[in-house]
């Protein structure tokens, strides 16, 4: 499978600032690594919307709301995104109009997705059920500040699935939120949820691989119990409406091979790197690569992830014994 952060194809609210020829080159560059995966997943920001009024107020520097135009969903689909993320703090910028506009035109493109209303992406690869569950913050349903209710949903959908990918939108943000810190983050003081807390949890009841997004920058990757947690992919193409200034603009592109069972293979990390009014470019100094790779040495010594010069992730011995979870904990 492969995974990036958020995504916003450009929005025309307030004022258009939209990329050209109606964003279908924005995933150019990555859209054969998409190609080449039986699962490409994507947090999408914002809504995918037409002259819908917004259900909040846009307050510079602390928040801001998007509206892409519903046919920019077909980008996703033709760049080879099977799945996206809709249990973000921008899915109801324009209300619960423009969150039903934004399934309808995903589901009218053929791209899955899985919101905080409850629906579960689901997938068969070569015999093997997958289900893509999506989190996020505030309150309940499938919030990570309220864990009980989410982590019992979590539960169930393991005993359903061969393997249960969660997609969690949460932690603090910007280049200060670089480092994953353990126990409850907060953004503008706004409860964040407990990430290393959750995704543990989550693994000791079946979960079997968590790709973090939220943060706007790239964080550490974590191999907990012989489960891959990558704690914030950052941002991939966020054309115009998020900063993309040094490591919020190191754009990861994550593929990851799970066994039959979900336990964690091998992987990569392709490096990419997003400009102001620019598509995500391939970075020849991977940048993202090199930070992850440190991040994660820094924040998690103890677990068993190797990143080669190349991208490449592997376990750090030759011999792979993993701690596969037992779901009745």
């Amino acid at each position: 499978m492969a995974a990036v952060g958020d995504v916003m194809m450009g929005s025309d609210f307030p004022a258009p600032l939209l990329p050209p020829h109606g964003g279908r080159e924005l995933f150019s560059a990555a859209a054969p690594l998409f190609k080449r995966s039986d699962i490409a997943m994507a947090n999408l920001e914002g809504t995918l919307y037409a002259d819908g009024a917004p259900a909040k107020d846009a307050v510079p520097g602390r928040s801001y709301l998007f509206r892409t135009p519903p046919g920019y969903a077909r980008n996703l689909k033709e760049a080879g995104i099977a799945m996206v993320s809709l249990a973000n703090n921008h899915a109801l910028d324009f209300g619960s109009q423009g969150l039903a506009s934004t399934k309808r035109a995903l589901a009218a493109a053929g791209v899955a997705f899985s919101s905080k209303s409850g629906e579960t992406a689901e997938f068969e690869v070569r015999g093997v059920t997958v289900g893509v569950i999506s989190l996020s913050f505030g309150p309940p349903p499938r919030s990570i500040v309220f864990p009980a209710r989410a982590l019992k949903e979590i539960a169930r959908a393991a005993e359903r699935y061969d393997i249960l990918i969660l997609s969690i939108h949460a932690g603090a943000e910007g280049r200060g939120a670089l480092h994953v810190v353990p126990g409850m983050e907060r953004f503008l003081e706004e409860p964040r949820g407990d990430l290393v807390r959750f995704a543990h949890d989550a693994i000791n009841l079946g979960a079997d691989l968590v790709i973090g997004h939220g943060p706007h920058v790239p964080r550490a990757m974590e191999l907990y119990r012989g489960r891959l947690i990558a704690y914030s992919l950052g941002n991939f193409a966020t054309f115009g409406g998020v900063s993309v200034t040094r490591e919020s603009g190191y754009a990861p592109l994550l593929t990851v091979q799970l066994a039959p069972d979900g336990s964690f293979l091998e992987g990569a990390v392709a490096s990419f790197r997003q400009r102001r009014l620019a598509a995500p470019a391939v970075d020849p100094k991977r940048r993202a690569l090199r930070l992850i790779r440190r991040l994660s040495a820094e924040d998690f010594p103890d677990s068993p992830l190797r990143f080669g010069e190349r991208g490449d992730i592997t376990w750090k011995n030759t011999e792979r014994v993993p701690d596969v979870p037992d779901s009745t904990e």
